[in-house]
């Protein structure tokens, strides 16, 4: 979820017409991007962790999200047909939907084997965590990104005409994700819960982009999913898992 996408912002982002009024409205949006994109980032940096190397990690972000930001602009210069295309965002909502279920089912079996084997390994306690080439790791990270931004983009194009403003707002998505996608790694080798709530998260996006298209009358308002999302990131954070091996430091991992 981005700023953009959040309908009661709309008349202060529609109202700010000269740049001056932007630019005050610049760290505004930059909060609520680092705020409102948490479930994009976390689950960014679990496909991040996928390599082991914190240096391939941080590289891994940066071509991911550059590319990303590529599919970004191209889907607000594109927006207007994307919003009649539905096909699009079915298989977006599809590909969330599966990102969430392929992932949380390990990671809820290793809960459960947690409480039975006090001895658990690593990987056992962390299966999702396994070697892949960084070029799947980048094209996995651009293609979450874009299923992500389809409908934010879609929302913000809605809210405002200026094809400049939004491609900054763009932008700015982009960063806020590079920053706290690299914070998010170093807090899932230490928060045991937080991978799977992340993935929680992503599952309420990909339910949410299916509702808007076979049920707009069902999609929940703005406060009540940002409130599950919040509860959601709560629990994530409610316990420390003991066996953290990924002394990674988040510096390694930041631009």
């Amino acid at each position: 979820m981005e700023a953009e996408s959040i309908h009661s912002l709309s008349p202060l982002i529609h109202g700010a017409d000269q740049w001056g009024e932007w630019l005050l409205l610049l760290p505004l949006l930059v909060a609520l991007e680092a705020v409102l994109s948490a479930d994009n980032a976390i689950a960014l940096a679990a496909i991040s962790r996928q390599l082991r190397d914190p240096a391939q990690q941080g590289r891994a972000l940066n071509l991911g999200l550059g590319l990303a930001l590529v599919f970004r602009l191209g889907l607000i210069a594109a927006a207007r047909w994307v919003l009649d295309f539905w096909p699009l965002q079915l298989l977006a909502a599809g590909y969330l939907l599966w990102l969430c279920l392929s992932n949380l089912l390990p990671l809820l079996q290793a809960e459960r084997g947690e409480h039975s084997e006090a001895d658990a390994t690593d990987a056992a306690a962390h299966p999702a965590l396994h070697e892949r080439g960084l070029g799947g790791v980048v094209t996995t990270l651009a293609l979450t990104d874009l299923a992500f931004s389809l409908d934010s983009v879609a929302a913000a194009v809605a809210v405002s005409n200026n094809l400049v403003l939004v491609m900054a707002g763009g932008v700015i998505g982009v960063i806020a994700l590079r920053l706290t996608s690299g914070l998010f790694i170093r807090w899932l080798a230490v928060y045991a819960r937080l991978e799977a709530a992340g993935y929680l998260a992503v599952g309420l996006v990909g339910i949410r982009l299916v509702l808007r298209l076979v049920a707009p009358q069902l999609v929940p308002p703005e406060w009540l999913l940002l409130a599950l999302v919040g509860l959601l990131f709560a629990w994530g954070f409610s316990r420390r898992d003991p066996l953290d091996d990924s002394p990674a430091d988040p510096a390694e991992v930041l631009p």
